[in-house]
């Protein structure tokens, strides 16, 4: 098909590259580019000449989130449908994120996001579920979205440890690539100048292995979560993330959107000094 939210090539033999070409939006994630990550990482995976795909964003950061801009609801016939059935009714949005990203899990080959920058709230949620998380030493991950509700998909306590986990999920303050890395949540930090080199390289050497064997190996490890729990867990997380969009806190969020999008993220993250008041970049 005819991709025009991502661009593709191929950096190094059986490795695909698939990278998110919205910079002017710093990657936020609307339905289009949510449908074409996963449609052209579904095709990597049916070409006998991929082994490995790598994922990363143009422009000045991986990824700021969900595109919050006023884009069509999901299944109201107005923007391109997702690669897949999604449940309709109360939180279909979250499931439909939820299951997109966690489908990575299920594909047969390795996806490795190569994350420079912000990497924020859906941003963070697409790269915990690729198989393999390479960052930049100053990337930022984070949700500050907490602060006015819910993360659909609840990744963190599993990722980063419980405390640190609730302290992010309390304060929506980010970690860098650094801390990202000593908390279990990505492989490796590198200077942001040397990430792409080091992730082509990484892809290469996944490359040079029997391909059956990378996919056994893979499931292997995700089966391993999934019997912890942690398939459930993300499932429970995405039905409180429905709940939180009733309180006052939420309404009042969507409320001040309505109003300027940009303002209300301003007015959200003033009392902490950070993301949008600090940096010229947005979040979600």
């Amino acid at each position: 098909m005819e991709y025009t939210a991502v661009l593709i090539d191929e950096p190094a033999p059986m490795v695909r590259r698939v990278t998110l070409n919205r910079p002017e939006k710093r990657n936020a994630l609307n339905e289009t580019l949510r449908a074409e990550i996963l449609l052209a990482l579904q095709e990597g995976d049916r070409d006998p000449d991929v082994r490995v795909m790598i994922l990363r964003g143009a422009g000045k950061c991986f990824s700021a989130g969900y595109d919050l801009s006023g884009q069509p609801a999901p299944g109201n016939g107005e923007s391109p449908a997702m690669p897949m059935y999604t449940a309709g009714g109360d939180g279909e949005f979250q499931r439909t994120v939820t299951n997109g990203w966690m489908s990575i899990w299920d594909l047969a080959k390795p996806v490795i996001a190569q994350v420079h920058s912000y990497c924020l709230a859906g941003g963070s949620e697409l790269a915990t579920c690729c198989d393999l998380v390479y960052v930049a030493e100053d990337a930022q991950i984070g949700y500050p979205a907490v602060r006015f509700g819910t993360p659909d998909n609840q990744f963190h306590a599993w990722f980063v440890g419980m405390r640190k986990a609730m302290e992010m999920m309390l304060t929506g303050d980010s970690i860098s690539g650094v801390e990202a890395v000593e908390r279990g949540w990505a492989n490796h930090a590198y200077p942001a100048d040397e990430l792409e080199a080091a992730v082509v390289d990484v892809a290469t050497r996944v490359a040079t292995l029997p391909p059956e064997i990378v996919q056994i190996n893979k499931r292997t490890v995700h089966r391993a979560m999934e019997i912890m729990g942690l398939r459930a867990a993300v499932r429970s997380g995405t039905e409180m993330s429905i709940l939180a969009k009733y309180q006052p806190a939420f309404q009042q969020f969507i409320e001040q959107a309505h109003g300027g999008l940009t303002k209300a993220l301003t007015q959200r993250d003033s009392p902490f000094g950070d993301y949008r008041t600090t940096e010229p970049h947005a979040n979600k």
